[in-house]
């Protein structure tokens, strides 16, 4: 703990929305005073409070929280608003619990949710599920907000479960975090009223004011695959009050790179005012989920990042309750050793398990979309040799299969169209939901050395080409891994090259590939049990015969 610190700036106050040249002392982590100086005596830095992600799944960072604090310091970040969504469906509540115990081992705050969509369910095969009492027990133990409601069929057809969450919400005083892409108009203003919040899923202009005009925040979006700052930016303009910044999803290599300080610089690039954009990335959030962060005035915590211009916002130094966490893009937080958790049934697979025999004229084939988790859907004639449904890269089609990691089952197989690739393949034990094993690839023969090196490994990413195999092994759920963070991300960068290499003009491959069993986001996906439909919610036939049926 620093004692009696004392440093001088261009205090940039986002509640007065002035900047004025100001002295802090701090104390014990606080600040216990804060006096006015005039500008020749102060160094020409500006000191704002620190930023927030207002939502993002640490584990999709491949880093368990103290590694993903220890690379988001450098950049300014101090706190996220974090949904333990993807090791819950792994490993259930003990799941959420392993997160708020490792978050714990680092000066950071880690502001984490109870999931509200790890169900049984008979679509999809996960781990575990987080029952309304478990829910109930997350918030006695102090979890502060319900994480995002992912299943807005069920809230607008107010399914009993569902309503039972959002009522267990209510009662305990937690907001309510949403997850509805493309729900406009009148079903927009149901699901807000169902007390849902916010949304993070717009990807039209019209949908988020949809959303706003029902009531709901709207976090603007920019990570490693869903990219919607482009398109939702004008809501700094149109409703500053209403917009958060959020990742959702960032890969190491792209935390390594930047964080939300990139969505400020944009912002301010793009011509909005300088305090919206800073509101937006510091105060919205720490006032919508009441996270103790401090704001820069006397008697906060002293929380605060110093930066050498209000441009690119180059951050040269952060702090966290008055400790220098890094400094001129160095980190002095430490790595820490975290134990390994995990829930995985590893299995031998042949190439045979992944023929599908003749089944009809046409299949249909999944449309993926560079910087989209939506899909599309588009019947294709059916690519037959020999007897059996092939990839036929030369013309983008390619074999999507997701293999159960839980239990012992055949592979689901379905066709992708987006991906690119050439030759080879690519495998993750990332794959939302439920995280079963998924891959992409351009011969079977390729697909089973990839989903064969990550069962192998107990969970990973894999690029495989002919004979040669390369594994990111993540033995923390099958997630994450143990490794300093700038070592995975580098292990990541390579992979994520020689995904590329294969052919894929994907921006991120792999964080494109783990969303395509993400049943809840339309059209078409793939879960572990079938094709699936998410318009109609409900499971399709991979074949249809010549007249579309």
């Amino acid at each position: 703990m620093v004692l009696g610190l004392r440093i001088a700036g261009l205090l940039v106050d986002v509640l007065e929305r002035r900047i004025v040249p100001a002295e802090l002392t701090v104390s014990e982590g606080v600040i216990v005073d804060r006096q006015p100086r005039d500008s020749s005596e102060v160094p020409p830095v500006y000191i704002l409070p620190g930023f927030v992600d207002a939502h993002v799944h640490v584990e999709s960072s491949l880093l368990p929280p103290p590694e993903f604090a220890r690379l988001a310091v450098v950049h300014g970040t101090v706190a996220t608003v974090s949904d333990p969504h993807e090791i819950a469906n792994v490993l259930g509540i003990e799941g959420v619990r392993y997160m708020l115990r490792t978050a714990r081992m680092a000066p950071f705050v880690f502001w984490f949710g109870a999931p509200s969509c790890v169900p049984a369910t008979r679509f999809e095969t996960a781990g575990a599920e987080l029952t309304v009492e478990a829910i109930r027990t997350l918030f006695e133990e102090g979890v502060p907000y319900l994480s995002e409601m992912m299943n807005f069929p069920g809230v607008l057809a107010r399914d009993p479960e569902v309503m039972a969450k959002l009522e267990l919400a209510r009662v305990y005083g937690r907001p309510i975090d949403g997850h509805a892409p493309g729900l406009r108009g009148e079903e927009a203003r149901r699901y807000a009223a169902a007390g849902i919040t916010t949304d993070h899923e717009c990807f039209s202009l019209e949908e988020a004011l949809d959303k706003v005009a029902a009531g709901m925040k709207i976090l603007i979006r920019e990570g490693s695959a869903a990219r919607n700052f482009d398109t939702l930016h004008p809501l700094l303009r149109l409703h500053p009050e209403q917009c958060m910044f959020c990742t959702d999803d960032l890969h190491p290599d792209s935390l390594v790179v930047g964080h939300i300080n990139r969505l400020v610089q944009r912002a301010v690039e793009a011509g909005y005012d300088l305090f919206d954009v800073l509101r937006a990335a510091c105060l919205h959030p720490v006032r919508h989920y009441g996270i103790p962060l401090g704001l820069l005035r006397q008697g906060d915590p002293a929380d605060f990042i110093v930066v050498e211009n209000l441009r690119e916002f180059p951050v040269l130094a952060t702090y966290i309750r008055g400790q220098c966490v890094a400094q001129e893009g160095r980190s002095y937080l430490p790595h820490y050793e975290v134990e390994a958790v995990n829930c995985f049934a590893r299995r031998l697979l042949r190439e045979s398990d992944f023929r599908v025999p003749e089944c009809g004229e046409y299949v249909w084939v999944i449309e993926a979309y560079d910087g989209q988790l939506v899909t599309g859907k588009a019947r294709f004639p059916a690519p037959v040799r020999d007897g059996e449904l092939v990839a036929v890269p030369e013309q983008d089609l390619l074999k999507l299969v997701v293999v159960n990691r839980y239990m012992v089952a055949p592979p689901a197989i379905a066709f992708v169209r987006g991906f690119g690739l050439r030759r080879g393949a690519i495998a993750s034990s990332v794959a939302h939901d439920s995280h079963n094993v998924i891959a992409v690839g351009a011969s079977d023969a390729e697909l089973c050395r990839a989903v064969s090196a990550i069962m192998q490994c107990e969970g990973g990413l894999a690029v495989a080409e002919d004979e040669r195999v390369e594994v990111l092994p993540l033995p923390i759920a099958g997630l994450m891994s143990p490794e300093d963070g700038y070592t995975v991300a580098r292990k990541y960068a390579m992979l994520d090259a020689s995904a590329k290499g294969l052919g894929s003009p994907l921006r991120a491959p792999f964080m494109t590939l783990s969303f395509m069993a993400l049943l809840v986001i339309p059209t078409l996906k793939l879960s572990d049990r079938g094709l699936f439909d998410g318009e109609s919610f409900c499971f399709t036939e991979l074949c249809i015969g010549g007249d579309g049926a």
